[in-house]
């Protein structure tokens, strides 16, 4: 049963969820690897330092799976390779599942699967691949009891903001997180609103289905920490951070840092102090 996977996800007494992505090398863009250039070193350092999942890629997971930590954390496996990140874009964009993607991910001992939603301007075909994966991944989910988080990402237009910049706009959120819970995810990964005070309102929109806030940019510490404390405050149930752990000078003690206002209610503040 889904349970008790989720179960492995999700801590005990909070509730609450931190994901550390470190799935960026699977997009073939350089500098997605600034920070992982030696992938297996970057996941023994996370790995110690306790988060409650690490995002990763088929190629990589056994890294994480491999290593000798009791408790440690759960693996999120992630099942679709796209090519939509770049500044200027190919001809052509896509968004592939690969084979067997949640026998892959059982046989990996995997928590739960990771596929994307996209909404990209002017690219409908891509949402359609993106739909494909998602219609082809929740059966196998259900056969086999792995949660199934779909991650709606609504693009800027590429020539205003290429390479991965996302659009906060909520009108444009909430209706492709309500598609993603529609389409029958067990998780939401979603972008904070540019007004953090209104992502209650992509919380109410998934309906119970938990939502974790992806982190985007690298931002300074006093940012992120300050922003996580205010989207839990608004509702969401963990983070999904990737750039501002990989890429920072101290990445166990950031992610240690988000682990405190998490699951330990420190302020901002407080958990500056485990940066100092």
């Amino acid at each position: 049963m889904k349970t008790a996977r989720l179960n492995r996800l999700f801590n005990p007494q909070t509730g609450r969820c931190f994901d550390v992505a470190i799935d960026h090398g699977f997009f073939n863009e350089a500098s997605f690897l600034a920070g992982i250039e030696n992938l297996p070193a970057a996941i023994t350092t996370l790995a110690a330092a306790a988060p409650d999942a690490i995002q990763l890629t088929i190629g990589q997971a056994r890294h994480l799976q491999a290593l000798p930590l009791r408790p440690k954390p759960a693996l999120v496996l992630r099942t679709d390779v796209a090519n939509v990140y770049g500044t200027q874009l190919p001809r052509t964009l896509f968004s592939r599942l690969i084979a067997d993607p949640v026998e892959q991910a059982v046989r990996l001992d995997a928590t739960c699967v990771v596929v994307n939603l996209f909404r990209i301007p002017d690219q409908p075909e891509v949402t359609d691949q993106c739909l494909q994966n998602i219609l082809a991944l929740k059966p196998a989910c259900d056969r086999f009891a792995v949660p199934l988080m779909i991650e709606p990402l609504v693009f800027q237009p590429n020539a205003k903001a290429g390479g991965y910049l996302v659009d906060g706009d909520p009108q444009k959120i909430i209706p492709l997180v309500r598609q993603a819970v529609e389409l029958g995810a067990d998780i939401i990964k979603a972008d904070p609103t540019d007004d953090v005070t209104q992502y209650h309102k992509v919380v109410e929109t998934a309906g119970g289905i938990p939502v974790l806030v992806r982190g985007g940019g690298r931002v300074a510490d006093t940012v992120i920490l300050q922003r996580t404390a205010d989207l839990l405050a608004q509702g969401a149930r963990g983070i999904v951070y990737g750039r501002n752990i990989i890429q920072h000078p101290r990445s166990a003690a950031i992610t240690r840092a988000l682990m405190a206002i998490l699951h330990e209610n420190a302020t901002p503040a407080q958990a500056g102090q485990l940066l100092a």
